[in-house]
């Protein structure tokens, strides 16, 4: 449930970045759904909350940079994984957090974000992390800037799973109902037609 209290300023990140495999190849962020590309639905929803909207994207700059404040790309050219967004945004961000959201969840709402920010300001020095049962999710947390360094020394000593750098850290889990559809993951073409009587 929301409240009152005014959100911290936040930075957000908008991960579209992959090779799109489950998609054939295609660019995930840009594949249309109820009429618009992915990435449109997410920066409606996330346009209000920030004024340092990012996507990390590796392709199609062009098509991406309308829906951004700026984009970032990753700096090896063989798509390393989220993690390599996650950095990026991280040494870009404006604000004390970073929110991540991956491109694929359109059903996502204003309370589940405001949720994640109004919880993760309640524990300022530590990542926010989704979890539905007891599944983890990187991908849609919340991750406070001073960490940069830290993700960064990962990254350098060979780590790749943003997950397991936010669960050493003691991340904070904002606990969602099982199969809760905010959280679908519209990452291949059936999901898409699965969900696509669906409103956002």
């Amino acid at each position: 449930m929301t409240s009152n209290t005014p959100l911290p300023p936040c930075s957000i990140l908008l991960l579209a970045g992959g090779r799109g495999q489950r998609m054939g190849g295609r660019d995930k962020g840009l594949i249309e759904w109820h009429g618009e590309p992915l990435i449109a639905h997410l920066h409606r929803k996330t346009r209000p909350l920030t004024d340092d909207l990012i996507i990390s994207c590796n392709r199609n700059l062009e098509k991406y940079a309308p829906y951004a404040d700026r984009l970032v790309h990753d700096d090896d050219g063989a798509f390393p994984g989220p993690l390599a967004g996650i950095r990026a945004g991280l040494q870009v961000a404006h604000h004390r957090y970073l929110m991540v959201l991956p491109c694929d969840v359109p059903r996502i709402d204003a309370a589940l974000l405001h949720d994640m920010l109004e919880t993760a300001s309640q524990h300022p020095d530590k990542p926010l992390m989704l979890r539905h049962g007891e599944h983890w999710e990187p991908l849609l947390s919340v991750i406070p800037v001073a960490l940069r360094d830290t993700f960064e020394s990962a990254w350098q000593d060979g780590e790749r799973s943003p997950g397991r750098i936010m669960r050493t850290l003691g991340a904070t889990a904002l606990q969602c109902p099982d199969n809760d559809p905010r959280l679908a993951n519209l990452n291949t073409p059936d999901l898409l037609s699965a969900h696509d009587g669906v409103a956002d």
